[in-house]
């Protein structure tokens, strides 16, 4: 047993990303929307801010992730995506960035630090 065996952090929830990838994808995981909400998480991975909102994201998720649907975009590797995600919804690219779909309706938007797993899945389970 070691000296820090009794400080163990919380198990984390693995989280099931699916990576964005296409505009086909993009525009089926919004359509699907309407049968479970989906998560557009916009990421940079050349940006430290990012990195630790998404790990704050995911830290912080507390729920099931069975019932809902949760994309990561690469906004290094696939921006047009990113500019598409902005066109569909009428929300402007930020990032890092987290839009959250329901019935094909956007139900949240936030961004740096103000992305909320807390409120996300509020609102997911209402």
């Amino acid at each position: 047993m070691g000296i820090f065996s009794a400080f163990k952090s919380k198990d984390k929830v693995e989280f099931p990303w699916i990576e964005l990838t296409t505009s086909e994808q993009l525009k089926s995981a919004i359509e699907n929307s309407s049968l479970k909400p989906i998560i557009l998480f916009k990421h940079s991975t050349r940006c430290s801010i990012s990195s630790m909102a998404k790990s704050r994201f995911e830290s912080n998720w507390n729920t099931d992730l069975s019932d809902v649907s949760v994309y990561y975009l690469d906004l290094i590797a696939h921006r047009n995506i990113s500019n598409e995600i902005a066109e569909l919804t009428g929300i402007e690219h930020q990032s890092p960035q987290a839009i959250v779909l329901k019935n094909k309706e956007v139900i949240y938007d936030a961004s740096h630090s103000e992305i909320s797993a807390k409120a996300i899945e509020n609102l997911i389970s209402a």
